[in-house]
């Protein structure tokens, strides 16, 4: 057993850009641009501004990391480059700050509800260096099993899927014995 602990946080600070929407529909493009590590605590506080583009802190986030998820962290640390992922959840006025993770699975995960904005971002150096560490104190390399086939006789015979005490006129899965029965 490590005497590390099973999970680690950092607070990460998002930088989220604001520019004017491309079509009618949508006023607004919200989109998380940069992140923060170590970052203090905010809300939406404007950091610059370029005309109508506004780049907001939006917030701090803890980027929790697990013991039992360094495989995914390493596919994260091998990309080029390093990368993070920022989930923004839709708000009325502006998006909801949701996640920062360094799990490509986990970003998947969200990616496929369709509705939240998921962003990889470009790991900034501190952020690899804590990650990297994080890895090489609690990665053990899984070594492949093949599994073995259960013991089931495959040769029982089956008269098919169909329930026999229901009477119907044709039934696709009741073989020509059941119905004799």
């Amino acid at each position: 057993m490590s005497d590390h602990p099973a999970e680690e946080s950092l607070p990460v600070g998002v930088v989220v850009r604001r520019r004017p929407g491309a079509t009618r529909w949508a006023k607004w493009s919200w989109r998380p641009v940069a992140l923060l590590p170590g970052a203090g605590p905010a809300e939406w506080k404007e950091l610059r501004r370029e005309g109508e583009v506004v780049d907001f802190h939006a917030g701090t986030l803890p980027l929790t990391v697990h013991r039992k998820e360094t495989g995914a962290y390493l596919e994260a640390l091998s990309a080029r480059p390093p990368s993070a992922f920022v989930v923004l959840r839709p708000g009325a006025e502006r998006p909801v700050l949701h996640l920062v993770t360094a799990s490509p699975f986990l970003a998947q995960d969200h990616l496929d509800a369709g509705d939240e904005i998921v962003e990889r971002l470009e790991m900034p150096p501190a952020l690899t260096a804590w990650l990297a560490d994080f890895v090489d104190r609690h990665h053990v390399e899984e070594r492949f099993r093949k599994r073995r086939r259960d013991e089931v006789d495959t040769e029982l015979v089956e008269d098919g899927r169909g329930d026999p005490r229901i009477r119907q006129a044709a039934d696709v899965y009741r073989s020509p014995a059941g119905r004799k029965r």
